[in-house]
């Protein structure tokens, strides 16, 4: 129905018949079964947030291990094959259980309040895709206790992982994790390339979507491509493994090789996945402390997209030392160094954006502000590698590692914080700590440059990567002492960040719905907002609705009151599908309801996959079996789902 007068942002119609209808629509039953059944968005980020910080502080400890061990030379901490399981945990949990997850998290609670719709496109996807993402991360930890964890290091190569040099479980578990971690990334991305597609609000054409739109769009679009290279790389081994197969085993003509390109394919966009994301939490969180809006849209969204595009045509500068064709080489690192491009054009906007405003110094801002400097020594660092004869000199030294934890944590971490703090008032309604925060940012800053930026100088005086221990008189002790230090401070630092959270999360002041002033859709409703998101569907008519009105210009009125038009979708679980470019309605999609589904599918597939690395066919058989059972209750039609108005209903149940 329409409404009779347009509604003031976040208001509630008056009728209160109407909203309670909307909230006994959408809310999610309380008990465990409404805990297992949700498919609310807004419930699936906070779980993705969680569990990748709990994974953060997880690859934290295995850091903080692994530092000790190299405080000192010849230190015996560690036996070389626990160093090999704990670097290679490490390496995956840091990479795949934290980088993305946490921008998933973000992606899932903010992006239909900032494109105005009630959920994603396939809410019971979007659950599933949380539940065999944790169950997936479960599966690779599940060894680590036994003392049977992945050990060929995160990049895996061969032939360290094939059978002959290692017959334990190891390698299986990492190869079938990832395989089951991939489902999850791909499954996501479908949902959020169609969410963005179909789910914005009437009047926010291509132009009007917020930069950390454009960021998850394009790391989706990258995982449709880049996943399915790594996925098929795993398998494979897997089945050089168990079933036989050759196709990395030289002597029987297969290919060593043929591991890194389908590794490395996937690997270096993947470096843009997990930070492209975070780049556009900047691009929209930033300029609200700078009271304008970001300079240069255009330029920062195009660039975000060229970044992806460059970065599939870089991956060997990763094997510039594998013995490949010099005209090779020279094509991969010119393309490595023109990578560097449209990452100097976001981080001009980001400057000339703080330069023409009028910052104001909250802690959002700092970690922003920091972000940019760890982004111009992290991106410096990398064009630097993308030097043939000078990566010949560093490639597997400390000076990568330096260069990996720059991009990979420095770019990633400080903008999640950031946005942490920025978008807590809307988590929780309350607000975080100004004294606290801007100590756990100071703290954070300095542990993490003493702890890594040392590490450029051990590359230089060439310390390798990967080595447990070294010998007293090779010149690295006080550097990699430095480093253990630095890296103690880091955790201080991050630990401080989460005492805040937490406190904050029960005794923190009350935000209200838009306590920072900022301009865009998520900061229209309520602080946490209600389970429809929008009582009203909005219509906008700029790239910053919140902020259209200010001042007293002829046209600016008409403006805002078209902002508060809109639909109330009150007849089941309704949201409406709009066009592709210019976002005009276009049909009315039925929601399906809160179901236990996708937790069973995801339990069944990892049961299946346990099955595989048990080597117990019959096991995996019968998982395989209840996968299909649970796909076919998923799919069969709901009444909920039956259509309203035939001619314009779509069905969007999955």
């Amino acid at each position: 129905m329409r409404l009779d007068r347009p509604l003031e942002w976040g208001e509630i119609p008056r009728d209160s018949t109407a909203e309670k209808q909307l909230r006994e629509l959408w809310e999610t039953p309380a008990g465990w079964r409404g805990w297992l059944s949700t498919v609310d968005h807004k419930r699936i980020g906070l779980r993705y947030l969680v569990t990748a910080f709990i994974f953060l502080i997880a690859g934290g400890v295995e850091a903080l291990i692994m530092r000790v061990q190299l405080a000192q030379p010849n230190a015996t901490l560690l036996t070389p094959e626990q160093y090999n399981q704990l670097f290679t945990m490490h390496g995956v949990t840091m990479i795949f259980l934290y980088a993305l997850p946490v921008l998933s998290g973000f992606s899932n609670y903010l992006w239909p309040l900032i494109l105005g719709a009630r959920d994603m496109a396939f809410p019971r996807l979007n659950a599933f895709s949380y539940w065999i993402f944790l169950f997936a991360a479960i599966f690779l930890y599940a060894s680590f206790p036994l003392g049977e964890a992945p050990n060929a290091g995160w990049f895996n190569y061969v032939p360290l992982s094939s059978l002959q040099y290692d017959t334990g479980p190891n390698i299986d578990v990492y190869a079938l994790g990832m395989v089951l971690l991939g489902i999850s990334t791909t499954v996501g991305a479908v949902n959020f390339v169609v969410t963005l597609l179909r789910m914005r609000a009437p009047g926010m054409s291509l132009d009007r979507v917020p930069v950390l739109v454009w960021g998850t769009m394009t790391a989706s679009c990258g995982n449709l491509v880049a996943v399915p290279s790594v996925s098929l790389a795993f398998l494979m081994l897997w089945m050089d493994r168990r079933l036989g197969t050759h196709f990395f085993d030289v002597l029987n003509g297969g290919r060593a090789l043929m591991w890194q390109h389908l590794f490395w394919i996937f690997a270096h966009p993947w470096v843009y996945v997990v930070v492209l994301p975070a780049m556009g939490i900047v691009s929209d969180a930033l300029p609200v402390f700078c009271r304008r809006p970001l300079v240069g849209y255009g330029p920062v969204a195009l660039s975000t997209v060229a970044t992806m595009l460059i970065g599939f045509v870089v991956w060997i500068h990763h094997m510039f030392a594998t013995g490949l064709p010099a005209l090779a080489l020279s094509l991969f690192g010119a393309a490595s160094m023109a990578i560097s491009i449209p990452s100097a054009i976001a981080t001009f906007a980001w400057i000339a954006t703080i330069w023409c405003g009028r910052p104001v110094f909250r802690v959002p801002f700092y970690y922003f502000a920091g972000f940019v400097l760890l982004f111009v020594i992290g991106g410096v660092s990398g064009v630097m590698t993308a030097a043939v004869p000078f990566d010949w000199q560093l490639t597997d030294t400390y000076f990568v590692v330096a260069h990996l934890h720059y991009v990979l944590l420095g770019i990633n971490v400080f903008p999640v914080i950031g946005g942490v703090y920025f978008w807590f008032p809307k988590f929780t309604g309350r607000m975080m700590s100004e004294r606290i925060g801007k100590l756990a940012f100071w703290v954070m800053f300095t542990g993490f440059n003493v702890a890594f930026f040392p590490m450029h100088i051990a590359g230089l005086l060439g310390m390798p990567r990967r080595i447990y221990t070294y010998a007293p008189d090779m010149g690295w002790s006080t550097v990699n002492l430095i480093t253990s230090a630095g890296s103690f401070v880091l955790a201080i630092g991050i630990l401080i960040f989460l005492c805040d959270l937490l406190y904050s999360a029960r005794h923190g002041a009350s935000a209200g719905s838009n306590p920072w002033d900022a301009g865009t859709l998520e900061w229209s409703t309520t602080s946490p907002p209600p389970p429809y998101n929008f009582a009203v569907v909005p219509t906008i008519a700029s790239r910053h609705p919140l902020w259209e009105g200010r001042g007293e210009q002829e046209g600016q009125h008409e403006a805002r009151s078209s902002l508060q038009e809109g639909l109330v979708l009150d007849q089941g679980r309704e949201a409406l599908g709009t066009t592709i470019m210019e976002a005009e309605p276009d049909v009315i999609l039925k929601m399906p309801e809160d179901t236990c589904t996708p937790f069973v599918l995801s339990a069944f597939a990892t049961l299946f996959f346990a099955g595989l690395a048990l080597l117990e066919w019959w096991f995996a058989a019968s998982m395989l079996v209840g996968c299909a059972v649970s796909i076919i209750v998923w799919l069969w039609p709901e009444r909920s789902l039956i259509q309203r108005e035939p001619q314009h209903v779509q069905d969007a149940g999955s």
